[in-house]
């Protein structure tokens, strides 16, 4: 095979980057040899991968086709070199959760790990549901933790734990029995963030009930909703878990409005073509096992 690996990296890095200056960069290799190899991929399958254009260069149809083919392998080998450099207790997981869970169930998963496992280390990012799934699909983490609806066929999912979302105020007028969905729709709604899974799970559920919502503000964080409901008479649905202890103190009202039952998985999810390694399995094994204990503290 006349093809190399190198060939490729840099391939693929050109595609990202579209610059030749910043892969010799990154690469630490000047800009001809750069140039260099691309022309020799080029040559060895025959056809031009670029298009030249006001010296730009941009995929045509065969280099979207070579890059399509490519990327799992490189992925894939790039996954495989990462984690044979780990042990089963020595190494680094790199994990992604949305906002709720971020927030309310990873920081005690977190550290007991690596209390029990101290030579493990964790590299936590966060983002929303959208968010965490464009960061699997691009590799900067390994494994992600979201309770978002995820239809794609590059991400493997696996139920984790039931949450439900709940609607919460602190408006005491509308703590009756009789009330719907639907007499609350012209109230002040307060929502997350487009991309949000506990946005787009409680619209989803509600598009039957109701014709419209006023949702005059929409916020990026769940304790930033909470901070405004708090001091105005808001309405929101929120993460049953994230207001538990609020619900308990008598801060927020739980309203229990008839027909609504708005439940969402947890899911853990990471990539079709990732690596199982003895320390992935085992992270894997240890959070489950922590989600499900700690959503059932939370029961209210």
């Amino acid at each position: 095979m006349r093809l190399t690996l190198r060939q490729m990296e840099i391939f693929l890095n050109v595609v990202r980057e579209g610059h030749l200056t910043n892969v010799a960069k990154s690469m630490g290799l000047s800009q001809s040899a750069i140039s260099m190899s691309i022309k020799e991929l080029e040559n060895i399958l025959g056809n031009p991968l670029f298009d030249r254009i006001n010296k730009k260069l941009i995929l045509n149809e065969m280099g979207r086709s070579f890059q399509k083919e490519i990327a799992p392998i490189i992925k894939k080998l790039n996954d495989i070199e990462y984690e044979f450099k780990n042990t089963l207790n020595k190494g680094m997981v790199r994990v992604g959760a949305s906002t709720t869970i971020v927030d309310y169930l990873m920081p005690p998963i977190i550290c007991s790990y690596m209390n029990s496992y101290p030579d493990v280390k964790i590299e936590l990012k966060e983002g929303n549901s959208k968010q965490i799934v464009e960061l699997l699909k691009s590799g900067k983490i390994d494994v992600g933790f979201i309770e978002g609806i995820v239809n794609d066929s590059e991400i493997i999912k696996e139920i984790v734990g039931v949450d439900e979302l709940i609607v919460v105020t602190t408006d005491n007028s509308l703590n009756r029995e009789e009330l719907s969905i639907n007499d609350l729709k012209d109230k002040k709604w307060i929502l997350r963030e487009k991309g949000s899974g506990t946005r787009e799970v409680f619209l989803d559920y509600i598009k039957d009930k109701v014709e419209y919502l006023n949702i005059f503000l929409e916020l990026g964080h769940t304790e930033s909703i909470k901070s405004v409901l708090m001091s105005h008479k808001c309405i929101s649905c929120i993460s049953k878990i994230a207001v538990s202890d609020e619900i308990k103190t008598n801060k927020l009202l739980h309203l229990r409005l008839k027909n609504f039952e708005c439940k969402r998985n947890f899911f853990i999810i990471y990539h079709k073509d990732k690596y199982h390694s003895k320390l992935f399995e085992k992270f894997l094994r240890f959070t489950k096992d922590m989600i499900q204990k700690i959503l059932k503290e939370k029961e209210l």
